[in-house]
């Protein structure tokens, strides 16, 4: 409460030394005041009061009160109070660690570089951009926007209020902490990607049980480098097998496949793919990227999509094919 408190006071002043100013340049004939209102300040006015203590307890007020632009994914007070009463953390008194966590969990509210109105957000409909919230080697995690009910953000946060312009950006008010996203994250709410999660959970409930829905799920887990099929790869894969669900093969098939989308220990973004021999936790596939493609030990080929690369999460990155990977088949 005492940084909520020294925060508005200065506010307060700050206010009064920017109408001083517009007096004196009115007073010099210099015609009216040009008044600087950053998204700091779109903040305070519309009583993100919890914002503006995290900003300031992260020592990020001067960075968002820089020139942008600015796209702030900016959470409601009851959205902090949802986080800080989950975590346990107080900001009056963070550890090392801890303040460089919430620091990252707000900058994952942030797209430097562009002023993105809701009307471009609409327009799109749905994708991928990035934050500047970062993940393993430094990388920029990504953000998934969806607009089929309203702004969504990540599957979890809902835009509340759009548009607050700022002079260095635009401020969407949110209600809740968008939190830093694992694979499942994306994997989750993307609907281009359910039936890849099915195949995970399907693959956990084999004996023993392998933990896939945990692992990605897993923010300290990895990283991992994961190929990830689209539905319409999962649906031309049913047909290829003559099946008409992924639970007419067993567990552990299913698990073997798999693994063949996965590479272990790594955080590997498209402009670090090389041609050559792929290790993946269930043996090697070949990458090709002059033809941006993978191949299986079948010698089935697969597409990189190009425009679904480089999706960074906090425990790895995912990479959308169009065709399933298959482990050895006799």
């Amino acid at each position: 409460m005492k940084i909520i408190s020294k925060i508005l006071k200065l506010t307060t002043v700050f206010i009064m030394v920017l109408s001083i100013t517009a007096c004196s340049n009115d007073d010099d004939n210099n015609g009216p005041g040009v008044q600087t209102t950053t998204v700091v300040d779109v903040a305070l006015e519309n009583n993100l009061t919890s914002l503006a203590a995290a900003l300031q307890a992260t020592g990020l007020v001067s960075t968002l009160e820089g020139t942008g632009p600015f796209t702030v994914f900016a959470p409601s007070n009851a959205a902090f109070t949802d986080l800080l009463n989950a975590t346990g953390l107080d900001l009056n008194n963070l550890s090392t660690e801890e303040e460089a966590l919430v620091r990252n969990i707000l900058l994952n509210h942030v797209i430097a570089g562009a002023t993105i109105s809701s009307s471009d957000l609409i327009a799109s409909g749905s994708g991928y951009t990035n934050t500047q919230a970062t993940g393993p080697n430094g990388e920029n995690l990504s953000l998934y926007f969806t607009t089929s009910g309203g702004v969504e953000i990540n599957g979890m946060s809902t835009v509340t209020s759009a548009d607050n312009t700022a002079t260095n950006g635009i401020v969407h008010i949110v209600d809740t902490v968008i939190t830093l996203p694992t694979i499942a994250t994306f994997a989750t709410s993307n609907d281009n990607l359910s039936i890849l999660v099915d195949a995970l959970a399907y693959a956990d409930t084999g004996s023993p049980t392998v933990p896939y829905i945990n692992t990605v799920s897993d923010a300290e887990a990895g990283p991992f480098t994961v190929f990830a099929p689209s539905n319409a790869a999962f649906a031309s894969l049913l047909t290829e097998l003559n099946i008409s669900a992924l639970s007419d093969l067993d567990t552990a098939t299913v698990n073997a496949v798999l693994t063949y989308h996965i590479v272990n220990n790594a955080n590997v973004q498209s402009d670090e793919l090389s041609t050559g021999t792929v290790t993946t936790l269930g043996g090697d596939i070949t990458a090709d990227t002059s033809n941006f493609t993978l191949t299986d030990p079948n010698g089935r080929v697969s597409n990189i999509v190009t425009s679904l690369v480089d999706i960074q999460g906090i425990n790895g990155v995912v990479h959308v094919i169009d065709k399933v990977l298959l482990s050895p088949q006799n």
